[in-house]
């Protein structure tokens, strides 16, 4: 894979994760669901193998829809009311699990077969990110203490389980 692709993969990602944050935060909650549908456009444009990517997509929207609201519905993330539908999560956090699917056989593929790797990471930059999130105006954590680590606990077992998916499915392999 070329190095401008890997590139390109992490400054998307990026691209989405603040369109989607800042957007939401300033009440244009629809501008990370563009700028997500625009990576994932360019993501599957590029895939040798499309069909399999979005497959992946798939699983990870329903993995993170079914997680996010968990962690609505606990009580640990509450987001902007008028964005959502009462106990459930917004759309755009949503669409963030499928752009974080597109890094998993890209600039995240040192991953593969690396469970222990793969969990550490989810665990540590998770929370991380979800911090970030709130700082930023995009997401309140009710309880910051539980909410952090029941973000970690899930993103621990996640993580390795989302790439062992993309690993099954990846459309970026050589054929």
């Amino acid at each position: 894979m070329s190095p401008l692709t890997i590139l390109m993969n992490v400054l998307l990602f990026q691209a989405a994760w603040f369109a989607g944050v800042l957007g939401a935060a300033r009440g244009s909650s629809w501008l990370g669901v563009v700028v997500a549908a625009g990576v994932i456009a360019w993501h599957l444009g590029k895939a040798q193998r499309a069909s399999r990517e979005f497959v992946l997509l798939v699983v990870a929207l329903a993995v993170g829809l079914l997680f996010e609201n968990l962690l609505v519905r606990a009580g640990w993330l509450r987001f902007d009311p008028s964005a959502v539908t009462a106990g459930a999560a917004p759309l755009w956090m949503v669409t963030l699990w499928a752009v974080f699917a597109t890094t998993l056989n890209v600039s995240m593929r040192l991953l593969h077969g690396r469970p222990l790797a793969g969990a550490a990471m989810g665990a540590i930059a998770a929370p991380l990110a979800y911090y970030a999130g709130s700082r930023l105006g995009a997401v309140e954590m009710v309880d910051a203490p539980a909410a952090l680590a029941a973000i970690s606990a899930g993103w621990l077992f996640l993580t390795p389980a989302l790439v062992a998916a993309a690993r099954r499915l990846d459309g970026y392999a050589p054929r």
